[in-house]
């Protein structure tokens, strides 16, 4: 099994690398071959809406968003975290979001994912909100979910919790990968979301989106 743990934050000792680590680390005692990316570190350049990703299959800006998507393609899970920023991911979280072929593409089809948000106050649930909704607009099956509330850059006090609830989240992603378990509320939501939203879209967008069901059907989507 292959799984991705992206780190949406700037920091790579912050709260939000400090509990995907946790993760990582869980995972790979059950044999999972994890990569850890920081997303700081990249080369990645802003999306320009030119849309031509739609046509072609893939975006015309040839830098480490591409190569990250194509792995992200071939894992059987992911793990996304994002500080919290104005009640929102982070803006290089956001960068990859739009750059990252996820939602009409349907990027995440069939995918076990865990969401992590991490920040000092209420806002964090409207990241982790942001997070959650890409992975099931995307097609991923969300295994867990971690909201982290602790002060700016400081996992002192939370050190606990991050251990816990990172461990929980490692080991429902693995059981459910390894058990390729269906969730049924999150396959309808689905089923509801892809059919009358985005196929009905995508559809009337014609050759223009010519690239995208291509996707859909080497993914047995359509």
């Amino acid at each position: 099994m292959k799984v991705l743990v992206i780190n949406g934050s700037p920091r790579n000792i912050g709260v939000t690398a400090k509990t995907l680590h946790v993760i990582e680390k869980e995972l790979v005692g059950f044999g999972v071959d994890v990569e850890f990316v920081e997303l700081g570190n990249i080369n990645m350049s802003h999306c320009i809406g030119c849309c031509s990703c739609y046509t072609t299959g893939q975006c015309h800006i040839d830098d480490d968003a591409e190569e990250l998507s194509k792995k992200i393609a071939e894992a059987d899970g992911l793990v996304l975290g994002s500080p919290t920023y104005a009640s929102n991911v982070s803006g290089i979280m956001k960068d990859f979001i739009d750059r990252g072929h996820f939602v009409i593409e349907q990027l995440l089809y069939g995918k076990y994912c865990v969401t992590v948000a991490t920040g000092e106050n209420y806002g964090n649930k409207d990241t982790l909100k942001v997070l959650n909704n890409l992975v099931l607009y995307s097609g991923g099956r969300l295994s867990d979910s971690v909201l982290i509330k602790a002060p700016f850059n400081d996992a002192s006090g939370v050190e606990e919790m991050v251990n816990a609830n990172g461990k929980k989240a490692a080991r429902k992603l693995f059981y459910g990968m390894e058990k390729k378990s269906v969730h049924l509320l999150q396959s309808l939501f689905h089923f509801i979301i892809f059919n009358f939203g985005i196929r009905s879209f995508v559809q009337k967008k014609g050759k223009k989106y010519s690239g995208v069901v291509k996707k859909w059907e080497a993914m047995g989507i359509c």
